[in-house]
């Protein structure tokens, strides 16, 4: 089995004038919490949306398990990008069935993503009253129905709570033993460095380092010197 579900080879991206991402190469292990570190801006959205085909790129390539990306690819996928895809008059389940119904699959689906969120119990509760955590829950939970091997999550904690932030952290540590890989996006480096394998640092659209945390090492110190380094090259 290859080391790699995921792979980019200088993945660039483009709009109109401006670069946003530039030559990214990113190396995903299999059944690993990737992070994937930036300031607000720094491009971690659109290498995200390119994965997912919400953006194509505008050159480089993209390797999902050993083979070049294509739109089947999507079906070994689960996102949450930005805002869940949540219908706020529907509750947990009937969320869920709008989603396994387009995907073809059985309803017992829906009773297993639910349990692995911990949304069982809400019963007749509609997605509009949920906490934002709840919410989040619920997105991861629509991401999983299809069985992903990658799940990708775009600043999954954005306006929790503590409590809210703890309990993802819990469900996003699960995943690789369930088969799962996770690439997870954030600027908030004392939550990744809690739960990664693995880290990437993007600045002003390029990958200024790649590799494990070393024992010892201070994030917030070699995130300040890659961030800044590649910001001071783009501006």
């Amino acid at each position: 089995m290859e080391k790699f579900i995921l792979e980019t080879k200088n993945l660039c991206k483009t709009f109109k004038n401006e670069k946003a991402v530039h030559n990214i190469s990113l190396k995903v292990r299999r059944n690993s919490i990737y992070g994937l570190l930036g300031p607000n801006g720094a491009g971690k959205s659109t290498i995200l949306k390119m994965i997912t085909g919400m953006l194509q790129p505008t050159s480089g390539e993209i390797l999902f398990e050993n083979r070049a990306w294509k739109r089947d690819s999507l079906s070994h996928m689960g996102a949450l990008i930005e805002n869940a895809p949540l219908y706020g008059n529907l509750t947990a389940r009937e969320n869920l069935k709008v989603r396994t119904r387009v995907l073809g699959l059985e309803d017992k689906r829906i009773d297993e993503v639910l349990e692995i969120v911990d949304l069982k119990n809400t019963g007749k509760k509609r997605a509009h009253k949920f906490s934002m955590g709840m919410k989040q829950r619920l997105g991861i939970a629509i991401a999983l129905v299809n069985h992903p091997k990658l799940l990708i999550l775009d600043e999954p904690t954005n306006g929790l709570d503590p409590f809210g932030i703890q309990e993802l952290r819990k469900l996003i540590c699960s995943f690789p033993e369930q088969g799962i890989t996770v690439i997870l996006s954030s600027h908030i480096l004392s939550e990744v460095e809690q739960v990664v394998d693995e880290i990437g640092i993007i600045s002003a659209g390029i990958l200024g380092y790649q590799g494990k945390i070393k024992n010892g090492e201070n994030l917030e110190k070699l995130f300040g010197e890659i961030a800044g380094k590649y910001r001071r090259k783009g501006e």
